[in-house]
């Protein structure tokens, strides 16, 4: 029997999702969930629908759930966080006021003004988790799924003093791109990517020991489904000669070309999802489900719709690490841990996202060496803007948050420093209940 801690379990679908996974091992169906959040409702709401999962499959697992953080965290072996600081409210800033200056973020989660931001209220919270953890379950395992994945984790390696390492699951989505563009099975389609969160890069793809990266390209290409969702992956693949991990809007938004002009944007956008590229596209559709899950409550509780089967597991590397680490089956993901000479050419202490192996002793990062010289240099640049929000989200130095800002490469495009300085200061004031630390 395993305890594991959700913090930020007020995510119902995500939670839900997370625990089925789990329970999906045979050996792990007995494991104890702590839910622990700061919304009561959803807390509650969360462990009820948990429960009938748990009894609709006639399963020996057990809960717990408490807004005593602490309390929850008590003798757990893992510990899962998927919060979200500042909730809608800030997010809603972090698109809102950067628009007004000219900066066009489609989900603003990761750099950029948004992601800035975002980290900067959201690493101290972190480190109060991996405070909690070092009192009452010091050797447990913290998993993170909460962005800004990077920066982040660059903070809790930092001052965390835990076992941790950053999910995330945009490597398996481009990997199911590749495979549909070269219309191959998944499971046949081999591959290495590496670089950082959201900006990690397929450097390998084989099919049966046959090198596929010179046909990526057309691949993608005569793809209809894939040429119209992806243009910015694809513009970027044929001047780079390497498919990138996110989305077509997340994407467009990191490197300094494609958002920078109103006129140009529209070129680039692909209208039939939120993550295609559309202004704050990621803002409207949390605003659009923000109400789903109270609306499908009693039809979850009743039984009239479920979504969330049993056996039925997803791709999110959470319950595939445990089930290694628990059973010794091996497992390889791409994984977010500190670079420590295993991507040569980019700086020791960032954060990077590559291939890691995981058993019985542990989580194993695989050496990488030189990513190709494009891909590095649009990985250093963030880079360069991660180390420098990091540092202000740990130190409260606020004119070191407004130079990582001043470094974004898509604000640098738009803004000159004077704006650069007006549109900090502003978020600043807006965002003021939850930056404690300036």
């Amino acid at each position: 029997m395993i305890n594991v801690a959700m913090i930020g379990a007020g995510s119902v679908g995500f939670t839900r999702r997370l625990m089925m996974d789990i329970l999906a091992v045979e050996e792990l169906q007995d494991t104890v969930f702590r839910f622990t959040d700061i919304d009561e409702e959803r807390l509650d709401m969360v462990t009820e629908l948990c429960w009938k999962l748990i009894k609709d499959n006639n399963l020996p697992a057990k809960i717990e759930s408490s807004l005593d953080r602490k309390k929850m965290l008590e003798g757990c072996d893992y510990v899962f966080s998927m919060v979200r600081v500042g909730m809608l409210e800030a997010f809603a800033k972090d698109i809102e006021i950067p628009l007004k200056y000219g900066v066009d973020q489609c989900v603003g989660d990761t750099l950029g003004p948004g992601g800035i931001f975002y980290t900067l209220r959201t690493i101290p919270v972190l480190l109060d988790f991996c405070a909690d953890m070092r009192e009452v379950c010091p050797d447990a395992l913290f998993l993170n799924y909460s962005n800004p994945m990077a920066m982040n984790s660059w903070g809790v390696f930092r001052e965390g003093g835990v076992r941790y390492v950053g999910l995330c699951h945009g490597v398996q989505g481009a990997h199911h791109d590749i495979a549909k563009a070269l219309n191959l099975p998944a499971e046949e389609v081999d591959y290495t990517a590496a670089g950082i969160n959201h900006q990690t890069w397929f450097i390998k793809v084989s099919h049966k020991g046959v090198d596929m990266l010179p046909k990526l390209l057309e691949a993608f290409e005569s793809n209809p489904d894939l040429r119209e969702r992806e243009p910015v992956r694809i513009d970027i693949l044929r001047r780079f000669g390497y498919y990138s991990t996110e989305s077509n809007g997340h994407l467009s938004e990191y490197v300094p070309w494609y958002r920078k002009r109103p006129n140009d944007i529209e070129r680039w956008i692909y209208r039939g999802s939120w993550i295609g590229g559309e202004t704050g596209g990621y803002l409207r559709a949390c605003r659009e489900s923000q109400f789903y899950y109270r609306e499908m409550y009693p039809k979850w509780i009743s039984g009239e719709a479920e979504y969330i089967k049993l056996g039925n597991r997803s791709h999110e590397h959470g319950s595939y690490i445990i089930e290694s680490l628990e059973t010794g089956r091996k497992y390889r993901g791409h994984f977010n841990v500190e670079n420590t000479g295993l991507v040569t050419n980019l700086p020791d202490g960032c954060v990077v996202e590559i291939p890691c192996y995981v058993d019985a002793n542990g989580l194993q990062p695989v050496f990488v060496g030189d990513l190709p010289m494009a891909c590095a240099a649009t990985c250093r640049a963030s880079i360069s803007e991660q180390q420098m929000a990091v540092e202000a989200a740990l130190t409260g130095d606020r004119n070191l948050a407004k130079l990582a800002l001043l470094h974004d490469p898509l604000t640098a495009a738009v803004c000159t420093p004077e704006e650069v300085w007006k549109m900090a200061d502003e978020m600043f004031e807006a965002l003021a209940p939850w930056l404690p630390q300036f």
